[in-house]
């Protein structure tokens, strides 16, 4: 099991001082695949970088501004393009002067675009700073250094901050919740990969973009990983049961979640599907896709 994190105090709108160098405001933008909403981080003081500005929405963003008064903002950093998190980085940063850093959202979103798939994809968001693995960006008394983790999106980028020895993992590791792998952009082979990165960090705390932040970060990435690899397992048990395909068998596999995120599961069961095909596990009837049978190799 999961050791979810779902206890949250805070009010919209509202910029609460979180840890020594972190402060965050949450967007009321509540939902199946945001929880509460967007946790906007503001990181130091004087000169700041502001995390994941989130949705372009005229409340939340009087309510950054209101937080940011009287501090030159040097950094807009985006995690990815989902529409819960990059819309409103070209906005601020225009507001404050400052450049948006992040990587471009992919020319060809496919599924990932569809209805009913996560918050939508802001297919047009381009940063101003394209960023790569390891670049360092820094403040007064802040370092932050770019973590590339691709698999919920390619483009997915988290923010180390060395003072702290945390992490902003934005939609890859979440406290409240698993993480959705949409093919084709999202990639289950690079998100295994992308939570051993993690891991192998040993961050002290995971600060993600919805919901609390988890400390116990060894065990819980271990549990994330063990989820997975267990509903690999449960994905070749339907297939020896005699399912064949994913529309068939995600009313069971995910029998006790909300049927609204069946849509956006059936994609996370493609992701592994599209895996396991590739390992000679399992062998597909065609193209891997939602309605292509399968079968056991």
């Amino acid at each position: 099991m999961i050791p979810f994190v779902r206890e949250l105090e805070f009010e919209y709108g509202r910029c609460d001082q979180v840890s020594p160098l972190i402060r965050r405001v949450i967007a009321r933008n509540p939902g199946p695949f945001t929880y509460t909403g967007t946790g906007v981080y503001i990181v130091g003081r004087s000169e700041v970088a502001v995390i994941d500005p989130g949705p372009d929405q005229a409340e939340h963003f009087e309510a950054l501004k209101t937080a940011l008064a009287g501090e030159r903002v040097t950094h807009v950093l985006v995690t990815h393009h989902h529409l819960d998190h990059s819309p409103l980085a070209h906005p601020l940063a225009e507001a404050f002067g400052a450049k948006v850093y992040g990587r471009p959202a992919p020319v060809d979103h496919g599924e990932a675009a569809a209805p009913g798939l996560e918050e939508g994809a802001d297919g047009r968001f381009r940063p101003d700073v394209e960023l790569a693995d390891g670049d360092v960006l820094s403040g007064p008394g802040w370092t932050l250094e770019t973590v590339t983790t691709p698999g919920h999106t390619s483009n997915h980028v988290c923010f180390a901050l060395r003072e702290e020895n945390a992490l902003f993992s934005g939609d890859h590791i979440m406290g409240w919740s698993t993480t959705v792998i949409t093919p084709p952009d999202g990639d289950m082979a690079d998100y295994f990969a992308s939570l051993e990165k993690v891991r192998g960090r040993a961050f002290d705390t995971l600060w993600p973009t919805h919901g609390a932040p988890v400390r116990e970060v060894a065990p819980f990435v271990d549990a994330y990983v063990a989820h997975r690899r267990a509903r690999e397992a449960q994905i070749l048990a339907a297939l020896g049961a005699g399912f064949t395909t994913i529309k068939a068998m995600v009313p069971s596999l995910y029998a006790a979640v909300d049927p609204r995120l069946h849509p956006a599961a059936a994609h996370s069961v493609l992701a592994h599907m599209i895996q396991l095909v590739r390992e000679g596990r399992v062998v597909a009837a065609g193209e891997p896709g939602i309605d292509t049978a399968y079968g056991l190799a």
